[in-house]
């Protein structure tokens, strides 16, 4: 899945460890992510946490797909800011699964917290 994913490469996310269930990615904000208010664009940060649920979530070999997700965003983030998206498995039953993706920045303050919810279909990742 990661070696087909383009959309990682083009986001400037750096993936730190992925595991079943997990995923740690990191990236730097840039000027093309800012918005209007010269903060980094509520886009930039859903994209980078539904990026870290896709690969915790599809971590077990099973095409797993999104039924729900939200986001709710706590502290701006500026440009040169190092970010780290945490996607961690909180349950895991036969066709449904829940996560937990946090978005903090240097200082360990919470940016973004977003919660996504899975479906695992029956198929294998080829």
């Amino acid at each position: 899945m990661l070696k087909r994913d383009r959309f990682t490469d083009w986001m400037g996310l750096q993936v730190i460890e992925i595991r079943e269930g997990y995923c740690k990615l990191q990236y730097r904000v840039n000027e093309e992510m800012m918005n209007g208010f010269d903060s980094i664009h509520g886009g930039v940060l859903f994209a980078a946490a539904d990026s870290a649920f896709a690969f915790a979530c599809n971590s077990y070999g099973i095409i797993t797909i999104a039924l729900d997700v939200s986001i709710s965003f706590t502290k701006p983030a500026k440009t040169g800011e190092l970010l780290s998206v945490e996607a961690v498995e909180v349950f895991l039953g036969n066709k449904i699964g829940i996560y937990d993706i946090r978005t903090t920045n240097e200082n360990a303050e919470l940016v973004a917290l977003f919660k996504g919810t899975a479906y695992r279909t029956s198929s294998a990742i080829s």
